[in-house]
């Protein structure tokens, strides 16, 4: 298969991107072979042509921070994540119907423009199941790095449904193995609480993990080769997870000069997830189902992850972005939305978010030399738009081809969610 791409605008997803003009992307069996001047049509005389037609052509998203087993579909009432698991974990047969309800879930990530994902808690070992059947050709979907099951402890975030529960420092250690079993690609860690199981108005991301837990966790995981990622919603988890050896902090909270100087000492850097956290702190309790309680707590986390994001940013920290799908309003499809956040509330430039959501988190997730740029040699992750995202980020959710691995999907579709169109639109910078 050898595919030549002409008459786009190249956004190569490099930070120092411009629009180019005139430019022709080769594909030869899923992998990016050259990149030539249109009037050198030698050099592609025997390729198929895919016209552009003037539209823009960059690298596919990647998403740092996604939960696969979820549509992102409010609900007036929240469910109880255990109970959904043991039934969905039930019988051969519900565990057939969660696989391929995941499955799903992964296929809507591709068709919106997402190429790569990294997921940071599942159901079991659904996520690298479905990333080997993708990889095997059995399934459409996006590039997975998966962690499968999480580590949490009693009474900790997401524990017994997406995370084993450890009792001891020696468990914690002991569960990296057990969920090395399944070829994970990460490990994940709960290590504070959320917005949902605060204890007190103000004080999200109360300390659940140990500080001895997470260094079992992360010595094994590291003697592995594995990355340790960590849930973390307060300053307190911060320090412990830099501390304890955590590579990645997952969301964040209110930096000081601690945690500061942690980040560069430990080369760790932050994933951003404004998405999840803005509808408990910005929406009204009506439109979000959440308790007075919850929406002060999730303003405090809002508040924090940008917080952090800033500090990082001013201080040469890494800051990665993700969704966490499939929170309430948070949808498998959204990811532009995340990218629009950042600029809009972290003050990065439109040419920077989209740096951020293809190369830089390619680089991060540990697949930069695979994917995240539109550059020779790599895999042919590719996504058009009618518009210029330098321009604005909103044109990313309409995508007129998706292509992985050199496989092009013309005009996608998925099917979206009325009541988080209308209410994340009020947020996000629309034109």
């Amino acid at each position: 298969m050898k595919e030549a791409f002409v008459d786009g605008v190249l956004l190569d997803g490099r930070q120092d991107m411009v629009p180019q003009k005139d430019r022709v992307v080769l594909v030869e069996d899923g992998k990016i072979t050259g990149i030539v001047d249109k009037e050198d049509k030698e050099t592609y005389q025997d390729f198929q042509i895919i016209d552009l037609q003037g539209a823009y052509l960059m690298p596919g998203l990647v998403n740092l921070h996604v939960h696969l087993a979820g549509s992102g579909k409010p609900k007036k009432k929240p469910i109880d994540p255990v109970k959904s698991v043991k039934q969905i974990t039930s019988s051969g047969l519900m565990r057939a119907v969660g696989h391929a309800m995941v499955a799903n879930f992964a296929k809507t990530q591709l068709l919106s423009g997402t190429t790569t994902i990294r997921t940071v808690g599942g159901i079991a070992d659904f996520d690298t199941r479905i990333r080997d059947e993708i990889n095997a050709g059995k399934r459409i979907g996006p590039r997975i790095l998966a962690s499968g099951m999480a580590i949490s402890v009693p009474g900790g975030h997401m524990a017994g449904s997406l995370a084993y529960i450890a009792h001891s420092a020696e468990e914690a250690r002991d569960y990296v193995d057990v969920i090395a079993k399944d070829k994970p690609d990460l490990i994940k860690l709960m290590i504070t609480g959320g917005v949902m199981d605060a204890e007190v108005v103000g004080e999200p991301g109360v300390l659940r993990m140990p500080p001895e837990y997470v260094k079992a966790a992360c010595d094994r995981a590291h003697e592995l080769g594995f990355q340790v990622a960590a849930h973390v919603e307060s300053p307190k988890g911060v320090a412990v997870a830099l501390e304890n050896g955590v590579d990645s902090i997952e969301h964040g909270a209110k930096p000081d000069a601690h945690i500061a100087a942690l980040f560069k000492e430990k080369g760790a850097f932050q994933v951003a997830t404004l998405c999840p956290a803005l509808p408990y702190g910005l929406f009204e309790c009506q439109v979000s189902h959440a308790t007075k309680e919850q929406k002060a707590n999730g303003k405090v986390v809002f508040d924090g992850i940008i917080e952090m994001a800033k500090e990082n940013l001013a201080q040469g920290v890494p800051v990665g972005l993700g969704t966490d799908t499939a929170c309430p309003f948070v949808t498998q499809y959204d990811m532009w939305r995340e990218l629009d956040f950042y600029g809009k509330y972290c003050g990065v430039s439109n040419a920077f978010a989209l740096y951020t959501g293809t190369l830089l988190n390619a680089t991060l997730a540990g697949v930069g030399d695979v994917t995240g740029s539109i550059e020779v040699g790599k895999c042919a992750d590719m996504i058009v738009t009618k518009g210029n995202p330098l321009e604005d980020l909103s044109v990313l959710r309409h995508v007129e081809l998706v292509v992985k691995d050199g496989v092009i999907y013309d005009h996608p579709q998925v099917k979206k969610i009325p009541e988080v169109e209308v209410e994340m639109d009020k947020f996000n910078r629309v034109k």
